[in-house]
Formats: C-alpha cells, structure tokens, sequence
C-alpha cells in the first residue's frame, strides 16, 4: 500500500504500487528540431518538468508549455541546468559553485515567475542531465542546491534520483523530495543512470519500456548487467526527446491504468 504525504512514501515491497506520478521533461526543443510535442503529451502525464532556456528551449515554447500544462491540470517544475546550450546540457562542466548557484537561481525563478503570471504554482524543481547526475553522486553539490531551493521557497518539492546523495541532502535540509526512476533509461547502479555515452543507455523499445515500469512497481530494476536491484520511486519519467515519445506516453499510461494503478502528481 502507498501512503502519499510531505514525508514522502512507504512501499510494502512485497506489494504492487497503486499511485504514481508520471512526468515528462518538456519546453525543449533541440537544434533542427522543427516541432515541439508537449501539447500532445500533455493529456498523459500528471507533471512536467520545464526547461528553463540554458539547455535548451525558448521563451515561446517555454509559455505554451506552461500553459499547456495548467489547461491540462498538469503540475508544473522547474528543470535547471547547466549553461550548456551546445551539448544539450548532458556535459558536465566544472563552473564555479557560485556561479552556478546565481545560474540556477535565475533559473529556477523565470520558471516560477512566468507560471505564477498564469495563475499557477510552481510545484516542483528537477535537475536536468549532467547536472542531475552529478547531484545523485555529490553530495556537497547536492547540499548546496538544497539550500538554495530553502531560500526559493522552503515548500517546494525536488525530484531527485531515487536512493541517491539528492535524496540523502533533502532529507538532511529538511526539503520535500520526490523519489524518481526512469522509464526510458537503463541503469548503471540502482541509483545511477547508464551514461548516454554508451551502448543501451536509453531503452526505444515500448516492450522494454513497459518490462522496466513493472519492475518499478514491483520496487525492482533490472541494471545493464542483467541484476536486479531493490529500488523505490515516486515518480515516473519519460523524456520528450525519446524517439516516439507521444505514442510511448499514450502507452504507458494506458499501460498503467490497465494495471489499476492511479496516475496522480505528488502535491
């Protein structure tokens, strides 16, 4: 059974879950890229993650996102980088802590601005990429931006990898946290993502998809080495960019009310 409050969730783990967040990463749009999909992956998922235009994305792109996301009563995040535009920020880069505090907080804040000015609220902040990763491994990076987000807003949520240093500093600062795993990813360890740098790191097959979803809700995940590991998410996430990516959400939502499980945001 899954009790969901701001102290986050316990899982039986011999019990299937019944309720799960289903985000997407959104407001992207890559280089030769003629169209954004947002809108039509919208009516499936529970909450978006928004880039913040230092990936990528576009002030235009960025408003229908969001207010594609309110018309659909999707809860929208934040999704920070590093300034990176040219390798889509999926590199690690070695910027100056200070920096990129300054670099996140003007992030975060156009973000949580512009859906304020929508009549909404900023529900949640998520990491993007190397960003993301290198706060699952560091936890002083990760202690870092947990203070940061305490001087945004206390109350808001970050997802984090599930079982990772993010998770350890929200816990340690006293920010809410949503546990994370990957529905089109392949994991490395229980709490790291294969690198997109090698072979089989992002799953394109639905059958594989689908395969890795209900090990989640069976809190399980098969690594790239074909062991099985514990693991317990809250959230559940695709990316836009994924080859498919609106036939893959209409799937796994459908996937997933098939299975009597409950798509809803954690707020």
């Amino acid at each position: 059974m899954v009790f969901l409050d701001f102290s986050n969730v316990y899982l039986n783990p011999h019990s299937q879950m019944n309720t799960i967040d289903l985000n997407c990463d959104m407001g992207e749009l890559k280089s030769g890229q003629l169209k954004n999909y947002d809108a039509e992956i919208m009516p499936y998922i529970s909450s978006c993650n928004v880039a913040c235009g230092f990936h990528s994305g576009r002030p235009e792109i960025i408003e229908q996102t969001i207010r594609a996301a309110l018309r659909h009563g999707v809860e929208v995040g934040a999704h920070p980088s590093y300034n990176d535009r040219e390798h889509f920020g999926r590199q690690s880069m070695d910027t100056p802590i200070n920096i990129l505090m300054a670099e996140l907080r003007y992030q975060i804040n156009a973000i949580k601005g512009m859906v304020e000015s929508m009549g909404g609220k900023l529900n949640h902040i998520k990491p993007h990429g190397a960003l993301y990763n290198d706060m699952a491994a560091d936890r002083s990076l990760s202690d870092r931006f947990v203070a940061l987000v305490k001087e945004i807003d206390p109350g808001i949520k970050v997802f984090a990898l599930a079982h990772s240093h993010l998770v350890e500093a929200c816990k340690a600062g006293g920010i809410k946290w949503v546990s994370e795993g990957f529905a089109d990813r392949r994991y490395q360890k229980v709490n790291q993502l294969r690198s997109r740098q090698l072979e089989g790191s992002v799953l394109h097959d639905p059958a594989d998809v689908l395969r890795q979803i209900d090990g989640f809700l069976e809190n399980r995940v098969v690594l790239h080495d074909g062991s099985s590991e514990e693991i317990t998410i809250q959230s559940l996430c695709l990316h836009s960019d994924t080859q498919g990516a609106v036939a893959l959400s209409k799937i796994i939502h459908e996937h997933l009310k098939a299975n009597a499980v409950n798509i809803t945001a954690l707020i």
